[in-house]
C-alpha cells in the first residue's frame, strides 16, 4: 500500500508511487528520473551559459560523460562502507542501487577527483573550470533531494513545527511527523545555486567560487545532518556531519584569507 506524505500544518497531502512507470516488467523509479532531470538541467545550463565565460563545450560534455558514472560509482561505495554489516553477507546486493543506497559525499568527492584528473590531462584551467561547473552541481543536488520526498527517506527526527512532514516509519510501524530535511537541503542548494551565478562574475581568484560552495554547502549540511535519522556513522560519529564540519571550518579559512590578500 502506497502511503501518503502530508504536511498537517499546511494542509497538504501527496499520494505518490515510488516507482513511475515499467518497462518490460522492470519498474522505473521516480528517485532516478528526478537525479537525472537534476545532472541534465544542471547540463544544459552549463552549456549554455559556457561561451560567456569561454568555455570548450566538447570540453564539458566528455567532462560530464566521465564524471557522472564515476559519481555514482563513489557514492555507492562511500554510502556500502559505512554500512558494511549489512553487505558483507551478500555481497552482489552492492550492485543493487534499487534499493537506495547512495551517499552524497561521496559522489562528490568522487566527482572533484575525476574532474581534477581530467582536467590535468587536459591541461585545462582546473580552478577556472571548478568555478564555472560547481553552482550547476548546487542545482543539481536541489533538484535531486527531491527524490528522497518520493521515497520518504532522508528525513529527520519527529518534530511539530508548522511545516512537519507526516510519513509512514516502517521501524515503528506507524505514521510520524518529522523534520522534512530533504526540503531543507533543497532549498539552501537552490538558494546556492542563484547566489554563487551571481558571485561567479564577481571573484577575486581562480577557485574561489568553488571554495565557497564546498564552505557553505558544508555549513547546511552540518545542521541538516545533525537532524537526519539516516546519517552513516563511523563508531559513534555522523561521518557525513564530521565532514561537513571540516570542510566548513578549513574552507572558509581559505576564501577570507585567500580574498585578503587579493584585495
Amino acid at each position: 500500500m502506497i502511503q501518503p506524505i502530508t504536511f498537517p500544518g499546511l494542509g497538504l497531502s501527496f499520494t505518490i508511487d515510488p516507482i513511475a512507470f515499467s518497462v518490460f516488467g522492470l519498474g522505473i523509479h521516480w528517485y532516478g528520473i528526478i537525479i537525472a532531470t537534476g545532472f541534465m538541467l544542471a547540463f544544459l545550463l552549463a552549456m549554455k551559459d559556457s561561451s560567456k565565460f569561454g568555455m570548450n563545450q566538447n570540453d564539458i560534455i566528455d567532462l560530464m560523460l566521465v564524471v557522472t558514472p564515476l559519481s555514482i560509482i563513489g557514492a555507492r561505495l562511500y554510502y556500502v562502507a559505512f554500512e558494511w554489516s549489512n553487505y558483507k553477507n551478500n555481497l552482489l546486493e552492492i550492485f543493487n542501487t534499487r534499493n537506495g543506497g547512495l551517499a552524497i559525499y561521496g559522489g562528490l568527492l568522487t566527482a572533484i577527483i575525476a574532474a581534477f584528473v581530467f582536467m590535468k590531462k587536459r591541461k585545462l584551467n582546473v580552478w577556472t573550470f571548478f568555478d564555472f561547473l560547481i553552482p550547476y552541481v548546487a542545482l543539481a543536488q536541489s533538484i535531486g533531494r527531491w527524490g528522497n520526498f518520493v521515497n520518504q527517506e532522508a528525513h529527520g527526527v519527529v518534530t511539530t513545527l508548522p511545516w512537519r512532514m507526516e510519513i509512514f516509519d516502517p521501524s515503528r510501524m506507524q505514521r510520524v511527523a518529522v523534520h522534512p530535511t530533504f526540503l531543507y537541503e533543497s532549498l539552501w542548494n537552490l538558494g546556492l545555486f542563484f547566489f554563487l551565478i551571481w558571485f561567479r562574475k564577481k571573484k577575486k581568484y581562480e577557485g574561489e567560487v568553488f571554495t565557497l560552495y564546498l564552505a557553505l554547502y558544508g555549513f547546511a549540511r552540518f545542521f541538516i545532518e545533525g537532524m537526519r535519522t539516516d546519517s552513516l556513522y563511523l563508531g559513534n560519529v555522523r561521518i557525513s556531519q564530521v565532514l561537513a564540519g571540516v570542510f566548513f571550518l578549513v574552507l572558509i579559512s581559505v576564501f577570507f584569507v585567500r580574498r585578503h590578500r587579493s584585495s
